[in-house]
């Protein structure tokens, strides 16, 4: 699975400006409502379902918030520069300041562990990730999302 099937340019946020955690996920929710044609609130809920399960914040200020809806017919991301680092209750209890988000079809099952481990091992690097905290444009960013695999190999 590649980056270029799960996330579009328009998916790409270069430059967010949210103050909390729940503002974070409501901003994300109204930007996947446009590109998924889902209500926003739906959405929203669905990420807040999960948070409560635990936090999605991996650490190294990254958070790959995830949900699951019957109603997708298809994977989506959506990527997120935040202009200040927020709490994110992230296991290392550092700020977050790249969020990638992740839909999947209720369906769907390995494709969307695949996704979420293909988003995990990208955002792990951190060389990729200094990037992408470099970076202001929507296209750099969406470049540096959808290069290679192999330029990614740890």
């Amino acid at each position: 699975m590649e980056m270029t099937d799960l996330i579009t340019p328009a998916a790409v946020i270069p430059s967010l400006r949210v103050t909390s955690k729940k503002q974070a996920l409501q901003e994300l929710a109204k930007r996947a409502a446009q590109i998924t044609g889902l209500p926003e609130r739906q959405l929203f809920d669905v990420l807040i379902e999960r948070e409560r399960l635990g936090p999605t914040g991996i650490g190294h200020g990254i958070a790959i918030p995830h949900g699951k809806l019957a109603a997708l017919d298809r994977l989506y991301a959506l990527f997120a520069r935040l202009e200040t680092p927020i709490d994110f209750d992230a296991v290392d209890e550092q700020p977050v300041d790249l969020i990638c988000l992740l839909l999947a079809p209720e369906a769907a099952g390995a494709d969307h562990l695949k996704a979420l481990a293909r988003v995990s091992r990208l955002l792990r690097d951190r060389a990729t990730c200094e990037k992408l905290r470099g970076s202001e444009s929507r296209d750099a960013l969406y470049a540096l999302l959808t290069q290679s695999p192999a330029s990614h190999a740890a």
